[in-house]
Formats: structure tokens, sequence, C-alpha cells
């Protein structure tokens, strides 16, 4: 057999729209017979202070696009119109550049490709990550890496650093970037499974998206951009085409396989999937047809022995933005300027909220919260305290040490969040609702204390948080997961840090809200709407 080298990824087309930072910072140069690309580390600096910044309060057009979609659809459930509707609107209030469009402004991601006659003369990843830095620094968004000082005491950078920075060695004379903020939702649903060949067949691909596609659930804030990745030379060459992949990065690749092991999109398995998903019936969050807005399946060798498949998503939070630098100058990918444009005349119509008084006793809003079923709309106005794992933890040992539970845990719903920072003469920075699932452990024996009874956040939960409910009176109320920039700025009155401030975002607060959105999602009868759905 010839020697044949196959690109294994072959882009075949690069249809961004991008615009120009500057000409500076690049030069070209002459060495014996090549051109070099020249470009001075402040440069990478620049392009990466600048991406950080517009991923975190601009949106794809394309995203909105499919946004507006859902609510033009007939087949569309009003609950599909009111979170499509709803993260439209956040959409318009961070493009405003004071609220980031997610409280968690993620993980800074950065996948380089520098061409052979491309020179920095520096560590790039230094200079990317100061520009990283300078935007999480300068700009209103949230502190969420945590460093290990041992292999169990943590505690935050200050600096949202470090980041993950990957950069490949390519042909040509020009740098190419794919930026990425990843929150902890989104990064949480990414699965790795490790199959066989059996896999391999209609029936059986078929049987296992069905099942998988329930792994998903609601937590990472849907409609999602769904990808899944059959095969790979390994299975963290089959995770990164996943990451890569639910990003639109592969959308041009080709549509067919060869000898050669070339990665492909197979497109009929792209429709199968997106009708499975939408068939499942969990909907934008709440129930119906949009759980996912498209899906990407691409299919990449293997070894004979193994068959590694990969899920992920990108959330409604679709923070992705390419870069590039060039002998012409630096670029950033154009996003979205004008969200607004993509609203309705009106917004979808709605059957009235319930509205709920959050500053009676707790033994009055338990039974006011009984009077309804699971899925009603509640508009809820007052006190909640907002605390999330890391203070979870710090309560479980109070009670652990036999000290009561602080007196705020049992008097008031627990809204689990964490902010980014708040603008200068507003009440709150971004604010809206962490993934329920990760305090599920502490839900039973802190009802059993009488803290935890009303409960508030976003995405599915365990079968154990239901009993819990079931047994103690509680209830769980489901926050529409993404739309954090207009909760801030509509429904959070004000802000008050109530304990354990050296925390930082993790700290206890007190926060007043109004109107604030939510459905009951897990009653005191033994209701859980996710359940129900499933079945």
């Amino acid at each position: 057999m010839d020697f044949r080298y196959q690109d294994p990824y072959p882009i075949q087309k690069d249809d961004t729209v991008y615009k120009k930072l500057t000409s500076d910072y690049v030069k070209v140069e002459k060495l014996g017979e090549r051109e070099i690309l020249t470009i001075d580390p402040k440069g990478l600096e620049l392009l990466a202070e600048e991406a950080m910044a517009d991923v975190s309060f601009m949106l794809r057009s394309s995203h909105l696009e499919s946004l507006r979609r859902i609510i033009d659809d007939p087949e569309a459930t009003d609950n599909d119109r009111f979170v499509a509707y709803n993260l439209l609107q956040n959409a318009a209030v961070a493009a405003e550049g004071a609220l980031p469009s997610c409280q968690d402004t993620g993980t800074a991601i950065v996948m380089g490709k520098k061409g052979e006659n491309v020179y920095t003369g520096v560590e790039d990843g230094e200079y990317l990550s100061k520009g990283i830095f300078n935007t999480y620094q300068k700009r209103n968004l949230r502190y969420s890496q945590v460093v290990p000082l041992t292999m169990f005491d943590e505690k935050n950078s200050g600096s949202n650093l470090p980041a993950q920075i990957d950069i490949y060695a390519k042909k040509g004379d020009y740098y190419e970037f794919l930026f990425l903020t990843k929150g902890g939702g989104s990064a949480n649903k990414t699965f790795l499974y490790q199959k066989t060949k059996s896999l391999l067949n209609e029936k059986s691909l078929e049987e296992f998206v069905k099942e998988r596609i329930s792994d998903l659930g609601t937590a990472a804030c849907p409609p999602y951009h769904l990808a899944l990745v059959i095969g790979g030379t390994s299975a963290e060459a089959n995770l990164a085409a996943v990451k890569k992949a639910s990003a639109k990065y592969y959308d041009h690749l080709p549509t067919e396989g060869n000898e050669a092991g070339q990665a492909f999109r197979d497109l009929e398995w792209e429709a199968k999937v997106q009708k499975i998903c939408q068939e499942s019936a969990i909907g934008a969050q709440f129930g119906g047809k949009y759980l996912t807005h498209d899906v990407r399946v691409i299919r990449l060798p293997r070894h004979a022995a193994s068959c590694p498949v990969g899920m992920g998503v990108s959330c409604s939070a679709d923070r992705n933005i390419k870069g590039k630098i060039t002998k012409e100058g630096i670029f950033l990918e154009q996003l979205e300027q004008d969200p607004k444009r993509f609203l309705p005349d009106t917004p979808p119509h709605l059957e009235e909220a319930v509205e709920i008084n959050l500053n009676k006793p707790m033994p009055e809003i338990l039974a006011e919260l009984s009077k309804y079923p699971i899925k009603t709309r509640l508009k809820l106005n007052g006190t909640l305290i907002v605390a999330r794992d890391i203070a979870h933890a710090k309560i479980k040992e109070i009670i652990d040490s036999g000290k009561p539970m602080p007196e705020y845990f049992k008097n008031h719903p627990i809204y689990y969040a964490g902010p980014a920072k708040t603008p200068e003469g507003m009440a709150s920075g971004s604010f809206g609702p962490t993934t329920a699932g990760r305090m599920d452990v502490y839900v039973d024996e802190f009802q059993s204390h009488g803290g935890s009874m009303i409960m508030l956040a976003k995405g599915n939960r365990s079968k154990d948080v239901t009993n819990a409910c079931h047994k103690y009176g509680g209830f769980y109320l489901g926050s529409i997961g993404g739309p954090a920039a207009i909760l801030a700025k509509d429904n959070i009155v004000s802000v008050d840090v109530v304990d354990f401030p050296e925390l930082g975002m993790e700290a206890v607060r007190k926060i007043e809200v109004k109107d604030f959105p939510a459905f009951i999602i897990s009653d005191d009868k033994g209701n859980d709407f996710f359940a129900n759905l499933a079945h």
C-alpha cells in the first residue's frame, strides 16, 4: 500500500464574518526565501482580551435566529416560547455591555493553530492568559476557578485563571483561534461512553441515543447545540472533537468518509438524533419540542478494540468566538450587536402566573404552594437566601459538629446561585440559577432539620429530592436557566452577604426579589415534573 497522509479534520471553508481590531502588532520579515509573520506578543494579549469581552456579552446571530424560530414555530409549546423569549430578552440586556449573558462566566478556553511561518518569540499562553486576566479584572465577570492547595484544601484564584490553552502547529503564515467560555453546567453534561463495534448498527445506535438523551436533562440550560462524536483514535481525541463540534467549529467538514480516515459529518444521523430529542418532550427546560436547536454528528476512525462515543452541548450561553492574526492585522469574529431585532413585537401569550409572597412565615408559604399542581408558573416576591456548593458543605459541617442549622436556612427559600460582579449603580450582577443536582445529597438531611424547605434552581433532580419533599413537605421550584442578565436588571432588588464572606461568589447572601419567574417542579405530594415527563 502506498503512503497517504490525511488531514484528520479537513475543514473545507470558513465563512465566518470577521471585524478588524487593528493593523498594529504584525509585520512581515524575510528569513532567507521565507516570509515570516512576526507578531508582537501584545497582539495576542489584545486579541484574547477582546475575544473574552465580546463572547461574555454577545452571541452569534445564528444562535439568536434559532431562538426566534422557536417563538414562531406553531408546534412549540407555550413553555418553549416562554424560555426562548426570555433568552432573547436576556441577550438584549447583555449586549448593552454591563451584565454578562450568564452569571457563570466560565472557564476561559483557547484553541490556537499556529502556522509554521508565524513567530512570536514568547510563551504564547502567557500573553493569551494576560488578555483573559485583563477582561476578567475590568468587566463584571465572575471568578469561578478554584485552585488546589492540598488534595482537599482549595481557594478561589481571584482572577478566573488558569485558562485552558491548547496550541497546535500547522502550515502557513497565519494564526487562527477558537475562544470559548465554558460554564460548569454545560461542562458537567459532557459524557464519554466506551462502547464496541456492537453499537455500530442502525438499531443499536438509535436505542443508545434514546437512552442517553435523558442523561442530558435540563441542568445545562437548553435549548442545546448538541454534539455526538462516534469513534476517535483515543478518548481524549473524541472529547476534544465533541467540544469543537458543539461550537460549530466542524460545520464545514466533509459529509462522507474515505479510506484514509477523514472525519466527517453524518447529516442523516444528525436529522435522526434531532428527531429523537424533539420526541423526548423534555423541551426548552419545561417540556416541549426544543431540547436542542440542532445536532452535529461526527464520525471518526477508531482502534478496532475500542469505540469511544462522546456527547456534549453548547448551552443557551453559546459562547464561542473565532479570531485570527494575518499579515493584514488582528481579526475577531463579529457577534450580534443588536439582539433586540430578533424579539417579536408582542411577547408569547401565557396564562397569568401565581404570585407568592416569600416574606410570610415558612409554614404559610408552604401551605400556599401546596394549593397548586406541578408546572404552575409563579412570580416570587420577597426574600431568598442564596447558597451553593461550598456554602452547603459549610452548613453540613455546622450540623455535624452538633450546632444548630442557621435560622436563615429555615426561614427563607434557598436559591442555588453565585453572582457575577455588580456593575456600578446597579443592585446586582448577573445572577441566574446554578444546577440543582449538585446539592441533591444535602436535601434530606437539611429538610429533617427544617431547612431547605423551598429550593429554587435550574434543572432536573434525583428521586431522593422528590422523596424528601414528600416526606418533609418541601418544594423544589425551577427557574429558567440562562437569563442571568435580565434577572439582575428586572427581578433582583437588593443583595447582601450574610455569612461566609471569605467564600467570594460562594458566600451566603440574602436577596430581595420582585416578580421572579419560577415553576413548581417537585411538590409535597411526591410529584415531580421531570419524572412525569420521562414517562
